[in-house]
């Protein structure tokens, strides 16, 4: 199953960074998301329950028969093991995804998205090439869109959840923080699980959480976000400051328009 952490040590609520665009493809896969698992609980309430090993991607069966599996690659993106797992991921491409629309395009979206979660599901098929789990989430596809942020907008500001209770009455519920340290902390809580999924699989065989799914599509993203921004001019984002008063914050902007060629 690909999910992100279920209660990860910084949970992102939302950033600051406008669009120029609307950015209707990022709603339109919220939305395919949701519909589709709405679909998978109604299979399940009618008694068929085994929808995701159908269109879920499984290594060693595309191993065996790649031309057969391939189109599993892409439908299991779309597929969720629970609510906790859709929401958490809707979460992160809302608040992520928006941007990268924006800086790339519509069109070079959705390829940029896809590639994302190919890169994904190989890069754990590398890793597990015998598995017969299915795998499914979107999470492999949203680890790209992070990267793609974390490349364009490193020092865009990202509100999260304070993750240490007794901190609440000092800053507050909710801290500000630039994307590099939100989005690295993903990377880093990912790669740190995957290590111990990768040894708790070695000993019991069990599946569970795809984490080499998200690291594969962290760094397919980071990479190949340049390649889509070229001929493209990036959206002027104000600038994390520091620990200062929100109304200073938000006084102060940054301009980093520039081509990539």
């Amino acid at each position: 199953m690909w999910a992100l952490p279920p209660i990860p040590p910084l949970t992102p609520i939302r950033d600051r960074l406008p669009t120029r665009t609307f950015p209707f493809i990022n709603y339109l896969l919220i939305i395919s998301n949701v519909l589709v698992f709405l679909w998978e609980q109604a299979l399940a309430e009618s008694g068929y329950e085994s929808i995701g090993d159908v269109l879920g991607f499984v290594p060693y069966q595309f191993n065996h028969d790649p031309i057969a599996s391939a189109p599993t690659i892409l439908t299991s993106m779309f597929l969720h093991g629970g609510w906790g797992h859709l929401l958490s991921n809707m979460l992160f491409l809302w608040i992520f995804g928006d941007n990268i629309e924006d800086a790339i395009g519509h069109l070079r979206y959705v390829a940029f998205y896809l590639v994302g979660g190919v890169a994904a599901a190989l890069a754990q098929m590398a890793v597990d090439p015998g598995s017969h789990v299915p795998m499914v989430g979107a999470s492999g596809a949203i680890s790209a869109v992070m990267a793609g942020y974390l490349m364009l907008y490193p020092t865009a500001p990202i509100t999260v959840l304070n993750p240490i209770f007794l901190l609440w009455f000092f800053f507050g519920i909710f801290l500000e923080l630039p994307a590099w340290v939100v989005t690295l902390e993903f990377f880093v809580v990912n790669l740190l699980a995957a290590q111990t999924s990768a040894l708790d699989s070695a000993r019991h065989g069990m599946g569970g959480v795809a984490f080499f799914a998200h690291i594969g599509g962290f760094v397919a993203g980071f990479v190949l976000v340049r390649f889509f921004m070229i001929g493209r001019t990036k959206m002027v984002a104000d600038r994390w400051r520091g620990w200062r008063p929100p109304e200073r914050r938000r006084a102060d902007s940054w301009d980093d328009s520039r081509n990539y060629r």
